[in-house]
């Protein structure tokens, strides 16, 4: 019993820190939007958005590891520079500093920090922070999914032809993945859905379907850091999440199907042109 005490505590403690830190990770992000706007369409791009994305994910990292000296860490950034990515047993914070890097260049307004917090291998709380609208999401397992302090509920409707479907078009531009990604909207524009929309990112797309106005989101090429913090949030609102072939969702698969119950899902399922990316635990070529 002491245990699970010491445990929710911990996770009560990391939850709030996550939300303190999401806040002063969107003012990071806000304040580069206003100061770094001039430059951005002067200079490349890339770069300076990265500097971003990593002075970002270097304030949540540092302070975490200040904070909870034992935990450990999955991050965009320090995956791209080399670290494994690798889900244990021990506590694991899962973090994508700005989950929308290509709005966040052309100063569309979708931009989030999400951060998850797992302990052994399970998603304990969700937290995506959209930056440009002041919007904190927050979950935690087995105590609902809010927004701004007002709790979340999935849509109740269970028409396709009365939903709208979210998704992205990613980052993939082979060919044959873009007629596998277009042939999957076709067939969802076509069986009809009142329409199919995308804000560019992950995080914020499984944010709307928590927050019932739209019925599902799919995406096969996302990573583990664009889904977790979402995935508590969605689940704690009442919807379900799973492999866009109709399996148990796979953090480390690149591929998610977040829904507001089985009937969508199973009907959106039947239309998706699978593939398979490189998984993010995959090991890394010495």
């Amino acid at each position: 019993k002491m245990r699970v005490i010491f445990v929710a505590n911990v996770e009560v403690e990391a939850m709030d820190h996550a939300v303190a830190l999401a806040r002063k990770a969107g003012e990071m992000v806000r304040e580069a939007l206003q100061n770094e706007r001039s430059i951005m369409c002067k200079s490349s791009s890339v770069d300076l958005v990265t500097q971003t994305d990593q002075k970002v994910e270097q304030l949540i990292v540092s302070s975490v590891k200040e904070k909870f000296p034992t935990h450990s860490f999955i991050g965009e950034e320090s995956v791209a520079a080399g670290q494994p990515c690798v889900l244990t047993n021990n506590p694991t914070w899962i973090v994508d500093p700005v989950d929308g890097t290509t709005n966040f260049v052309h100063g569309y307004p979708f931009v989030a920090v999400s951060i998850a917090f797992a302990v052994n291998k399970e998603l304990e709380f969700g937290v995506v922070y959209s930056c440009l609208e002041d919007k904190m999401y927050t979950a935690r397992k087995g105590k609902g999914a809010f927004c701004n302090g007002q709790p979340l509920q999935v849509s109740d409707q269970k028409e396709i032809n009365q939903s709208i479907i979210a998704t992205e078009f990613g980052s993939n531009r082979e060919p044959e993945v873009v007629d596998k990604i277009f042939s999957t909207m076709r067939n969802i524009l076509c069986l009809p859905v009142h329409g199919m929309r995308g804000v560019g990112t992950a995080a914020t797309n499984m944010c709307l379907v928590a927050s019932g106005c739209v019925e599902a989101y799919y995406e096969i090429g996302i990573h583990c850091w664009d889904v977790a913090a979402g995935a508590v949030i969605v689940s704690e609102a009442g919807g379900l999440l799973m492999d866009v072939d109709g399996g148990p969702l796979d953090l480390m698969s690149r591929r998610v199907l977040a829904a507001n119950n089985k009937t969508i899902a199973e009907r959106i399922i039947k239309e998706i042109e699978v593939f398979k990316p490189t998984r993010d635990d995959a090991p890394m070529d010495k």
